[in-house]
């Protein structure tokens, strides 16, 4: 019996691996729920109309993180300055055309008129388009009395179609030739669906980008337009963040412009 003592401290070894053996946790490998896009809802352009009067409201711009087009006053105070700024934070630059309304609004310097002629068109485009660096497309500040006019509205996108911009129609008149001028000239064309900010009340503003969040779901695409107006901006830094996690996809105007044949 001499090996007993060594009989008893084998087995107990024994017992003690095979007991740790038992206790030691399977180990599972950790499963990862993969969290998947939501569908699209539809795609959405805003248009922030109205730049160059000021500075005031780049710092609010620079928080909003989806694509915006950004139309641009030609020879205004900041009108180079804040292309430039708006260019080198990732925005698209279009110029804001001023044209002539039906209404008695005081005019912007060298605003496009009923009474001119071609020349005087071209020269007033010309310097319009070269006080605003990276144009890359064109709307109407105001111009329903222009964009009636299947003459004058011939004149203006001709010019347009020179430059190899494109046209968005802000549609300030239900009237608007721009889309018939546009079909025959074979340019670049895009309409406004919605205005975001007639009125500066923030719940109007996000009653409108309902309007706009419904457009888009129902025609796949909508544009909306707004203006560089502090509350405005505001809601946009507010609400954009939520559209995109409901799955509405941003994109600069030029992404959903087309030529109609």
């Amino acid at each position: 019996m001499k090996n007993k003592p060594f009989l008893i401290i084998l087995i107990i070894l024994v017992l003690l691996l095979f007991t740790a053996i038992i206790l030691t946790p399977t180990y599972k490998k950790p499963v990862i729920k993969k969290t998947l896009p939501a569908k699209t809802q539809g795609t959405i352009a805003i248009v922030i109309d109205d730049w160059g009067y000021h500075l005031n409201n780049l710092s609010t711009l620079k928080e909003i993180k989806v694509p915006l087009t950004c139309a641009v006053l030609p020879n205004l105070k900041y009108s180079n300055l804040v292309a430039n700024k708006l260019n080198s934070l990732g925005y698209e630059i279009i110029l804001h055309l001023p044209m002539q309304p039906k209404e008695k609004y005081a005019l912007e310097n060298n605003t496009i008129t009923l009474n001119m002629n071609e020349k005087q068109v071209q020269a007033i485009f010309i310097k319009d388009l070269s006080s605003v660096k990276f144009a890359k497309g064109v709307n109407n500040h105001m111009g329903s009395a222009i964009t009636e006019n299947i003459k004058m509205t011939t004149l203006v996108l001709t010019q347009i179609k020179k430059h190899n911009l494109y046209f968005l129609d802000s549609f300030v008149t239900a009237k608007s030739v721009c889309k018939e001028v546009a079909t025959s000239l074979k340019i670049k064309f895009a309409k406004r669906d919605v205005f975001l900010d007639n009125s500066d009340d923030p719940l109007y503003i996000k009653n409108q980008l309902k309007k706009l969040k419904n457009l888009a779901k129902k025609n796949g695409v909508a544009i909306g337009i707004g203006h560089d107006r502090k509350n405005t901006l505001l809601v946009l830094k507010q609400m954009l963040p939520l559209m995109k996690e409901e799955g509405y996809r941003f994109v600069f105007v030029s992404q959903v412009t087309e030529v109609s044949l």
